[in-house]
């Protein structure tokens, strides 16, 4: 089917494009890009005017606890949510049940998705067997299979001669090593940031030099193997400062960050020990939150992720000691950015789309996409004036776990454009099969 998308504000940096144009798609490629283009017979036309026409959004950090722990999600209830946040693409870690790390589970992921008919699912495979920090796991069979990335998630390979065996061999497979900085040993059982908010909420403490030695060790070990590294969830200024050295070294280190990590801290955690403020890592301070959007801003950090991790309610609505951590963050994500950000004139268009489109799919060494003749068309439609309501009933995930419910967010997508079919119309999921 064809589609022509009439008077949009296309933004695409990589090829210098901001500008109010029509989009013309054709089957999975985008056939013509222009003014006052003419519509097919068979085109189906939509009135873009007033709302932005980016490149596809790419999540590359999510969690759809598939196969294992559906009660929580599912490839098809995430790839929902996906689409419903307006991504094309999302990379989905390891952390399931048998843990993803064969070519057996990359598989199952893939086609999984294609069922669904929603979104593209990239999925990540473990560094380790059983994500243990022990043995090496198949990573060659899995990159025949499709994983487009490696990462022990939810742990940091505690082992330093273990991380290098794994950077190593990551590194003949032109793949990026995705570290989930934690040393266990200090995180211990802390539930919270160490300092003020664990003082004055009486809770153990996870303290940032937990994270942030473990950032020192793993760069120090990308000048020993030359293996791309990608600093997963960085949420400290110091942890940011060690990788902006490394990149000024030359060294292939990237890093990430989550929109809570970006626009919430440890003051926001209140004597109501509201769980869905309790992440991994954990909310900093707020200082650390100004230098993450400082270094969003300034180049330093390449991504956005939301680490979208969905829980089932008796895993949260219990006392904090003890309730998951993490909060779903698909459909939150790009209306926190757009009001955050954008709309007050801190961010570019162009910078939301390199963060949220360009860079990801970058890393995960997939294929461009552009907004050009030639190029897949996969394609998220924005509209930046649209407000929403963050209600258990709006989200598509089948966990509703978020840090913003009952609050108003301007600026979502409406439309999603995934290998030219449109999986998401005026707002609504529509699968493509």
């Amino acid at each position: 089917m064809a589609f022509l998308l009439r008077g949009a504000h296309v933004v695409d940096p990589q090829e210098g494009i901001d500008d109010v144009l029509d989009v013309l798609i054709d089957g999975e490629k985008i056939a013509c890009v222009g003014k006052d283009l003419e519509a097919p017979a068979d085109a189906e036309v939509i009135d873009a005017a007033g709302k932005y026409l980016v490149p596809g959004l790419v999540d590359m950090h999510v969690h759809f606890r598939d196969p294992g722990f559906e009660y929580k999600e599912t490839i098809e209830t995430g790839s929902a949510a996906a689409v419903h946040g307006g991504f094309t693409d999302v990379a989905t870690m390891p952390n399931t049940d048998p843990v993803t790390d064969t070519g057996a589970e990359i598989r199952y992921q893939i086609d999984r998705a294609y069922a669904a008919g929603l979104c593209h699912v990239r999925p990540i495979g473990a560094m380790t067997r059983g994500e243990k920090g022990e043995s090496l796991a198949e990573i060659g069979d899995m990159v025949i299979e499709g994983a487009a990335a490696f990462s022990d998630d939810g742990h940091g390979v505690q082992s330093a001669g273990m991380m290098r065996t794994c950077m190593e061999y990551i590194a003949q497979f032109d793949r990026v090593a995705l570290a989930h900085c934690e040393i266990e040993s200090l995180s211990g059982h802390g539930v919270i940031n160490e300092g003020c908010a664990s003082t004055r909420l009486g809770m153990f403490g996870w303290p940032a030099l937990a994270e942030e030695l473990e950032i020192y060790r793993d760069i120090e070990l990308v000048r020993l193997t030359k293996c791309p590294l990608h600093i997963c969830h960085i949420s400290t200024r110091k942890g940011l400062d060690l990788v902006r050295a490394a990149k000024a070294d030359g060294l292939p280190v990237t890093c990430e960050v989550t929109p809570h990590h970006l626009f919430l801290c440890e003051d926001d955690i209140t004597d109501a020990y509201d769980t869905n403020l309790k992440m991994n890592p954990p909310l900093r301070t707020a200082d650390d939150a100004a230098a993450l959007r400082e270094g969003l801003l300034d180049g330093s950090i390449d991504c956005v992720v939301t680490d979208h991790a969905p829980h089932a309610p008796h895993e949260k609505d219990c006392e904090w000691e003890i309730s998951f951590f993490g909060i779903v963050g698909l459909e939150t994500s790009l209306p926190l950015m757009l009001q955050n950000l954008v709309a007050s004139g801190k961010m570019s268009w162009s910078r939301l789309v390199e963060v949220m489109a360009v860079n990801p799919r970058r890393l995960l060494r997939l294929d461009p996409v552009s907004v050009k003749a030639g190029s897949a068309a996969d394609l998220t439609l924005i509209d930046p004036t649209k407000s929403v309501t963050v209600t258990p009933e709006w989200m598509q995930s089948r966990s509703k776990n978020s840090a913003w419910l009952g609050q108003a967010l301007t600026g979502v997508a409406t439309d999603v454009f995934v290998s030219g079919k449109r999986t998401l119309t005026d707002g609504v999921v529509t699968p493509r099969h």
